[in-house]
């Protein structure tokens, strides 16, 4: 059999148990959203000092009417550029989906040459500055403006990435972002290796020799894959989308530059299994048992996360739910929502089950977010993934071996010291043990006093009728019964 668990970060009980049903399995990055942006630009002094600059050391034409050509400029010149170079520009009305307009096109081409294929042009929010002038002339405040303004999806083809996209306003400091997915990464480097493998929309679902595949996939979850990053953005940004803004000089003498931050990443664990019946069937049994066992503490368990996810004025509370859905295809996807992370299992093809974590903004996990961040991310969400697939693991297989329950209520040692043993005729030693289950998957352990605040949180007890005395003891007793 071509088992082979190369290139997982982190080993979980799932897949481990189920591991005689697989033909191989790999770990992998999926879609990257990388936020690009002119550090100098994003302040007003900032601002003021790039203007000057560009415009040789004046400030007579800053102000929101040159800023407004600028960006009317932009978009001429990319309307122009596209029909004398045969590439369609298309503008999207609100709500249309842009990346199957890309999808489309690229399904009716079979040969798509390096570079720009395609432009879309769609309104999304964005902040722009608007320049305040005294009635004499001069600038006494510029200020940050969030409005609608016309963005342009530039989509490319890259010998090594495949298709990505630029994401670009028109607008000084032209801001953007950068969209790439790690499997069309993962495919371009196993064809060139000459790897054999079946590709379907974002999944690999027949792979020759998984274990040669799950190698290359986990070049992505490397330190180097920053610099790889840095190159694509660098190869594409300023060639292709930035040149209708300014021109070499422009960049050159205003000392224009980009830096890119980690915006969104999804990462994902995926094992094959010979037979796709049984998959199904194994889960669909999984689903229907967890989701209703899942509560906010172990949500918090999974995530890695200290407390709930904090409140947003503006978008409303932060979601916590479970769901089942069933999209098409009778493809079912399982999701975990915890504010702005994701934990996702799915079916993909007839043989390929999907577990993904999801930050849908790395501000959410309380680290820096600059490209170099990049590793230590995928890091994060790949034990959030390890979590959740022991997580399903545990609640659908639990068993108790042949006269645990009868050997519980003896006492035991711990090294020298005699503990006493449990008794499950306890309503003290019942809490306790549920206490320990939800916090046993804390990635970095727990205290005897998160201990004790997790039973008061379960059992609504005071601090002062279960005491951290009480949360130790218990704690020495169920050590030394395990």
């Amino acid at each position: 059999m071509g088992r082979s668990f190369y290139g997982r970060l982190m080993a979980d009980d799932f897949s481990e148990r189920y591991g005689d049903l697989l033909t191989g399995s790999y770990d992998c990055v999926d879609r990257i959203v990388l936020n690009a942006y002119y550090p100098l630009g994003h302040a007003p002094g900032g601002f003021r000092v790039w203007w000057r600059r560009l415009h040789h050391d004046s400030e007579e034409q800053l102000d929101d009417n040159h800023l407004m050509r600028m960006a009317g400029r932009f978009a001429r010149r990319v309307k122009a550029w596209g029909a004398a170079n045969g590439v369609p520009v298309i503008y999207c009305a609100a709500g249309e989906r842009k990346h199957r307009i890309a999808e489309q096109y690229l399904a009716t081409h079979e040969s798509v040459p390096p570079g720009v294929f395609l432009v879309l042009a769609a309104k999304a929010p964005a902040t722009v500055w608007q320049v305040h002038r005294a009635a004499n002339g001069v600038i006494g405040n510029i200020a940050k403006k969030y409005a609608y303004f016309k963005h342009y999806s530039f989509h490319i083809m890259d010998p090594q990435w495949g298709h990505l996209t630029i994401k670009m306003s028109g607008h000084p400091p032209f801001a953007a972002q950068i969209i790439l997915n790690g499997h069309e990464f993962v495919a371009c480097q196993a064809r060139a290796a000459g790897i054999d493998f079946v590709k379907d929309g974002n999944c690999f679902t027949h792979v020759t020799v998984p274990h040669d595949l799950a190698q290359v996939a986990d070049t992505l979850s490397q330190p180097a894959t920053t610099g790889r990053l840095s190159q694509v953005c660098n190869r594409w940004i300023y060639t292709a989308c930035l040149c209708f803004a300014l021109n070499s000089d422009e960049v050159q003498h205003s000392g224009f530059g980009y830096a890119y931050s980690v915006y969104q990443v999804e990462y994902s664990r995926n094992l094959l299994f010979a037979d796709g019946a049984r998959m199904q069937k194994l889960f669909d049994a999984v689903v229907d048992r967890t989701r209703s066992r899942l509560n906010v503490s172990k949500l918090r368990t999974m995530f890695g996360a200290k407390s709930r996810p904090h409140r947003n004025r503006a978008g409303g509370p932060p979601r916590l739910a479970a769901m089942i859905e069933t999209p098409v295809y009778d493809l079912t996807n399982f999701k975990v929502h915890f504010g702005r992370l994701t934990l996702k299992a799915s079916t993909k093809g007839e043989h390929v089950l999907r577990f993904e974590a999801i930050v849908h903004n790395t501000k959410e996990l309380n680290c820096r977010r600059g490209i170099d961040m990049f590793g230590e991310i995928v890091m994060r969400l790949a034990g959030m993934a390890e979590r959740f697939c022991s997580a399903l693991d545990c609640v659908d297989i639990g068993f108790i071996p042949d006269n645990t329950l009868d050997e519980l209520p003896t006492p035991s040692k711990i090294g020298a010291t005699p503990v006493g043993g449990i008794d499950l005729n306890r309503p003290r030693m019942h809490h306790a043990l549920a206490a320990v289950l939800v916090m046993a998957a804390a990635p970095n352990g727990f205290t005897v006093t998160q201990f004790a605040e997790q039973v008061h949180t379960m059992t609504g007890q005071t601090p002062d009728s279960y005491t951290t005395r009480h949360a130790a003891y218990d704690l020495r007793k169920i050590r030394g019964n395990s």
